[in-house]
């Protein structure tokens, strides 16, 4: 069962935008893309590095260290194949923003439930 953790209020970020979390010890990205939001784990499954700083175009992710592209929306390496970086499920309940949590021992979902509009 997944918990729901609220990480911010409805309109907070404009499209293009990013928001770093901090949730039980775990460090989430949430981004604006055109309107919608999405949350990607902010370790690059390549090395490790953080991903908030990295490059980002449309909804593509460069990773600052290696270059890897990853698109926020699934989590999913450009191009056939490859690694992934963990999305989380994100709604807007009662005016505020909030982040699905998979159990501690879930494997990584790379299908993109629950994004919600701002």
């Amino acid at each position: 069962m997944s918990r729901r953790i609220v990480v911010g209020v409805a309109g907070e970020l404009a499209p293009g935008q990013r928001k770093l979390a901090f949730i039980d010890g775990r460090s989430i990205v949430l981004f604006n893309i055109a309107g919608t939001l999405h949350a990607i784990d902010n370790t690059c499954p390549h090395n490790g590095a953080a991903l908030s700083s990295g490059q980002l175009e449309g909804c593509m992710l460069r990773c600052p260290a290696h270059g890897l592209r990853f698109d926020v929306r699934t989590g999913c390496m450009a191009g056939a194949g490859g690694l992934s970086v963990t999305t989380f499920p994100v709604e807007i309940v009662d005016s505020k923003v909030m982040v699905s949590l998979d159990e501690p021992n879930a494997t990584p979902s790379h299908q993109r439930a629950g994004s919600a509009a701002t």
